[in-house]
């Protein structure tokens, strides 16, 4: 069996253990890295971690476990997945990060990994995804580390719930069937929507605006029945450089709360052109959080809707 041993790195102007920090809480990755859709934990211990992974390789949505070994002293951290995806036979790397200054540090990020059958044409394929999502990976991990602090104002998280008289299965069961929204919600205009995978689902749709005008928006969506519905934008509005989210179903005593959060990252480039040469990165957040809650809030009460005439 051929074993190929890749590393890539880069160099970024933050502290090491800071770095360290932003890779050991998985809770970062959707926001760091482009390709993650969404990490969730099976099991963990003080050094020793089960992960589940959902990102896009080579533009196609694929899911794995990782188990990861952690070790803040040395600020190393090894993955192993557990079950790969064809055509991958095994895969596995370390994560090391090495201080250069009290302010800079070097990211090394090692690969090692077969092809099933060792065909040369699975090979490539690694290869490439291997190549293309360390790169993006780092230059993102860069960037985004280094825009940690600065981003504090730009970066922000809200959330919207309704209670509803229903069952938490029917109203999940809305929110899950979003290919049926054109028929159910007003502000859809248009919708693409695959599973291939059952529980990762790509959603494409084209929602019209209050003065008539229509986005365009593509998100990757994994599923949790019937409690979690969590969701990675890919197609973005202007004014955002990350948005994801979660649709939450929990039960109690008079029925279900229903809730829809997003966390959004602003795009401060593009305020200007869009709200006008005066508006303030304030007027962004509130003109995104309108726009994100007008939607999530007309989503929920027809969930609302449909769940209470089901009962």
């Amino acid at each position: 069996m051929t074993t190929r041993q890749v590393e890539h790195e880069i160099t970024v102007d933050a502290p090491a253990p800071a770095v360290y920090r932003l890779i050991a809480e998985v809770e970062n990755w959707p926001r760091i890295f482009p390709p993650t859709i969404y990490v969730d934990h099976l099991e963990r211990g003080e050094r020793e971690e089960r992960i589940r992974i959902w990102a896009t390789a080579n533009g196609e949505a694929k899911n794995w476990t990782s188990r990861r070994t952690l070790d803040p002293d040395a600020l190393r951290i090894t993955f192993r997945q557990e079950v790969s995806t064809p055509p991958v036979a095994a895969m596995g790397g370390t994560w090391i990060i090495e201080p250069l200054s009290g302010t800079s540090s070097r990211i090394r990020l090692l690969h090692d990994y077969r092809a099933i059958d060792d065909d040369p044409e699975g090979l490539k394929w690694i290869d490439e995804a291997v190549d293309r999502n360390s790169r993006s990976e780092l230059a993102a991990l860069k960037t985004n580390v280094e825009l940690a602090h600065a981003s504090e104002e730009i970066t922000f998280s809200f959330e919207d719930t309704v209670q509803i008289d229903g069952s938490a299965k029917d109203a999940y069961d809305f929110v899950n069937e979003a290919g049926l929204w054109v028929e159910r919600l007003p502000h859809v205009a248009s919708v693409r929507f695959s599973e291939d995978t059952p529980g990762l689902q790509t959603l494409e749709m084209d929602t019209r605006a209050k003065d008539g005008s229509t986005h365009t928006t593509k998100s990757y969506r994994v599923t949790f029945p019937h409690h979690r519905i969590a969701y990675k934008q890919v197609t973005l509005p202007a004014l955002m450089t990350l948005h994801t989210g979660y649709w939450t179903f929990e039960e109690n005593a008079s029925g279900v709360a229903a809730s829809s959060q997003h966390t959004v990252v602003l795009n401060t480039a593009n305020i200007a052109r869009i709200l006008g040469a005066d508006a303030t990165v304030a007027d962004a957040r509130a003109y995104v959080q309108n726009a994100l809650s007008t939607n999530s809030r007309a989503t929920l009460g027809h969930a609302k809707d449909h769940a209470e005439n089901r009962r």
